[in-house]
C-alpha cells in the first residue's frame, strides 16, 4: 500500500510484515507543460536532475548525481541522465538506489534532491512526482507530488535517515533555487 506523503511527514521504512527493507528506489518522474504558441500546444524540453547527498554527523561525505552515478563506497547508484522527462505519472525518468545495508554506519543521512538543470521554473513541469519503492519486491512505498506552478527551480525532496536501529524516510518538499546540487547545500543544510 503506497502513503501519500505531504511535506514534512514520515514515515518508517520497517516493512509491514516485520524487519528492515534492504535497498530502496528513489524514482523522479516529470513532463514539460504544454504551452499555446502560435501553432497550437507545445512542450519545452526540460531537464530535471536527481540527486543524493550523503551526510555524516550533518556534513557532506559523498554525492550521488548524473556526473558521479555510483558512491565512492557502492552503497548508492544513479541510473543516468534523462534530459527530458516524459514519464510523468507513469515510471520513472531518473532513479536512484540505495543499499540500505551497505550505507557505512557513519553515514546518518542522505537527502534526495531535484533541480532544473536546464533553469526552467517548476511552472513549466507538471505530473512530478518523487517516490521510494522497495527495490526488491518493486512494491511502491510512498509517493510524494511535487508541487507544480513555482517559480523556483529546484526542491529539496526527501530524506532517508537513520532513526533508532532502522531507516526513516521524511518528505520535505522544500522550494530552492540553483541548476545543481551545489547550489541547493545551504537549502539542505536546514533540514538535517
Amino acid at each position: 500500500m503506497t502513503v501519500n506523503l505531504s511535506k514534512g511527514q514520515a514515515i518508517s521504512l520497517e516493512k509491514a510484515a516485520g524487519g528492515s527493507l534492504s535497498a530502496v528506489r528513489m524514482g523522479l518522474g516529470w513532463q514539460a507543460a504544454a504551452r499555446r504558441g502560435l501553432f497550437g500546444r507545445r512542450s519545452k524540453e526540460i531537464d530535471l536532475d536527481a540527486s543524493a547527498v550523503l551526510f555524516a554527523e550533518g556534513q557532506p561525505v559523498d554525492v550521488v548525481f548524473f556526473r558521479h552515478l555510483r558512491s565512492d563506497d557502492g552503497s548508492v547508484t544513479h541510473t543516468g541522465d534523462n534530459l527530458v522527462g516524459g514519464a510523468g505519472q507513469g515510471g520513472d525518468d531518473e532513479a536512484i538506489l540505495v543499499d540500505l545495508q551497505r550505507v557505512p554506519v557513519h553515514i546518518d543521512q542522505i537527502v534526495f534532491t531535484v533541480n532544473s538543470f536546464t533553469g526552467q521554473t517548476f511552472a513549466e513541469v507538471e505530473n512530478a512526482f518523487c517516490r521510494l519503492l522497495d527495490e526488491n519486491t518493486a512494491t511502491e512505498l510512498a509517493r510524494y507530488t511535487l508541487t507544480g506552478g513555482g517559480s523556483y527551480t529546484a526542491q529539496i525532496m526527501a530524506k532517508v535517515h537513520r532513526q533508532g536501529g532502522g531507516w526513516s524516510m521524511t518528505a520535505i518538499g522544500a522550494p530552492a533555487e540553483g541548476r545543481t546540487f551545489q547550489d541547493l547545500m545551504p537549502a539542505i543544510a536546514q533540514h538535517l
